[in-house]
C-alpha cells in the first residue's frame, strides 16, 4: 500500500469516529429532552381527621360557648388523721412489758387493753394504799374509844376532837393513795403490780413505739406508746404556693382525687389555711376536711385537691360527651360542611354539671358533635 492510500484511509477513520462520538450525544440529549418532559404523578393523600357521614341527622350538633364558670386551682396533698380525733396514750407507770395484745395499723376498741406492764411504780402505789387503810383502821377504833370516853366525860373535849381530825386526815389519805393506784391503771379492790393499758377511745392505731419486753421509762422522758385515730373523719393537707393563695379561701369546695382510688371523685371543703408559708417551698398548708365511714382513705395516701373558687372567669364549654378520650388525647367532632365532620385535638379543663371547659383546640360558635363516642363509632363502622 502507498503512504498516500495509507494517509487517505486514516482520515476515512477519524471521521467515522467522529459521526459515531456524534449520534451518541445526539442521543444522550434526546433521551434527556425526554425524561424531562415526563409529567410527574401527584400523590394521593386521606386526612385521616376527616370524616363523612351519609346520615348526619343522627348526631345532634352543638356549638361552642362562653360561660362564667369557677377559677380553678390544683395543688398535690396527702391524707392525714384529723388530730381533733386523734389521742396520744401513755403510761404514767415505768416499768417492762409483760404482754403486748395489739400492733400497728389494728382496730381497737374503747377499754380494750392495748398492753400488760408489770410496774414497781404501781406495785408502790399499792402498798401506800394498803398502808393507808390500815391507818385509817386504827384512826377509826382510837375515835370510836374516844367517844366513848367524851360521852362518859372521861376525856375532855379537846382530846375527842384530836381523834377526830386524825379520823378525817386518814380517810384523806385512803382515798388519796386509791386515786394513786387508779391513775397508774389499777384496781385499789385487786391489789396487783400489773397495769393493764387501755384504749381510751375507739378507732385505728397509727402509731406504735413500743414492743414486747421492752422497758417503759416514766413519762416526762418517753415517748407515747401508742397513737389511736378515728379515722371516720380524715384531713387532705395540700401545699399551696404563695402566688396562688388568692384563688383559694375557707369555705371553697375542692374535688380530691387519690392514686389508690383514679376512678373515684371525692368532695370536700376548705376549712382552714395556715398564716405562716413554710420557708423552704413558700407554701401554706391548706386542709380540706374529708368523710371516712368505710376507712378507705388512708392515711399518707397521696391526693391531687382541685379547689373551685367563688371568683368566676369566662371560658369556653361544650357538653362533657362532646369530648372523647383517645390515645391519651382529648379529641371533638367539629361539623365542617352538610356531611363532613373533621376531629380536633383540644386541651378539656375541668367539668361540672354536664359541661366541660376547653381550654385550647377550638373556637366559640364552632359546631361540635354533643356525643363524641357515638359518632366515632358510627363512621368506624361504616369504614
Amino acid at each position: 500500500m502507498t503512504r498516500l492510500q495509507r494517509a487517505a484511509r486514516g482520515r476515512t477513520a477519524r471521521i467515522g469516529l467522529l459521526a459515531a462520538a456524534s449520534a451518541l450525544l445526539l442521543m444522550a440529549a434526546g433521551c434527556s429532552r425526554g425524561t424531562e418532559a415526563a409529567p410527574t404523578k401527584a400523590e394521593v393523600t386521606v386526612d385521616p381527621n376527616l370524616f363523612t357521614t351519609d346520615r348526619p341527622e343522627l348526631f345532634k350538633i352543638a356549638k361552642v360557648e362562653t360561660r362564667d364558670v369557677p377559677t380553678t386551682l390544683t395543688a398535690n396533698g396527702v391524707i392525714s388523721p384529723d388530730v381533733n380525733r386523734t389521742i396520744h396514750v401513755t403510761s404514767l407507770g415505768g416499768g417492762r412489758v409483760a404482754d403486748l395484745k395489739v400492733r400497728l395499723g389494728e382496730q381497737v376498741k374503747k377499754g380494750q387493753v392495748l398492753l400488760v406492764i408489770s410496774s414497781p411504780d404501781l406495785a408502790a402505789a399499792f402498798s401506800d394504799y394498803q398502808k393507808a387503810v390500815a391507818d385509817e383502821r386504827l384512826a377509826q377504833r382510837a375515835l370510836d374509844r374516844a367517844k366513848l370516853l367524851f360521852d362518859k366525860g372521861a376525856i375532855a373535849e379537846k382530846d375527842y376532837q384530836i381523834a377526830q381530825g386524825t379520823e378525817e386526815k386518814a380517810l384523806v389519805d385512803v382515798s388519796t393513795a386509791a386515786q394513786r393506784v387508779r391513775v397508774l391503771g389499777g384496781d385499789p379492790a385487786h391489789p396487783s403490780a400489773l397495769i393493764e393499758l387501755r384504749a381510751p377511745v375507739s378507732g385505728t392505731i397509727v402509731e406504735q413505739n413500743v414492743a414486747g419486753f421492752e422497758g417503759i421509762k416514766s413519762i416526762d422522758n418517753s415517748p407515747n406508746l401508742f397513737t389511736i385515730a378515728d379515722l371516720s373523719q380524715v384531713w387532705v393537707v395540700c401545699d399551696v404556693f404563695e402566688n396562688d393563695l388568692d384563688s383559694v379561701h375557707v369555705g371553697d369546695s375542692a374535688q380530691i382525687k387519690l392514686n389508690a382510688y383514679p376512678d373515684r371523685a371525692l368532695h370536700g371543703n376548705v376549712v382552714d389555711i395556715s398564716h405562716v408559708l413554710d420557708p423552704n417551698t413558700r407554701a401554706a398548708k391548706v386542709r380540706i376536711v374529708l368523710g371516712n365511714p368505710d376507712v378507705s382513705l388512708r392515711p399518707g395516701m397521696f391526693a391531687l385537691a382541685t379547689f373551685r373558687s367563688r371568683k368566676l372567669q369566662k371560658a369556653l364549654v361544650v357538653p362533657t360527651t362532646a369530648i372523647m378520650r383517645l390515645h391519651d388525647k382529648d379529641w371533638v367532632f367539629v361539623q365542617e360542611g352538610a356531611k363532613q365532620f373533621r376531629r380536633h385535638e383540644v386541651t378539656a379543663g375541668n367539668a361540672s354539671d354536664g359541661i366541660e371547659q376547653i381550654l385550647s383546640g377550638v373556637s366559640v360558635g364552632d359546631p361540635v358533635v354533643t356525643n363524641a363516642l357515638d359518632f366515632s363509632t358510627a363512621v368506624a363502622e361504616k369504614q
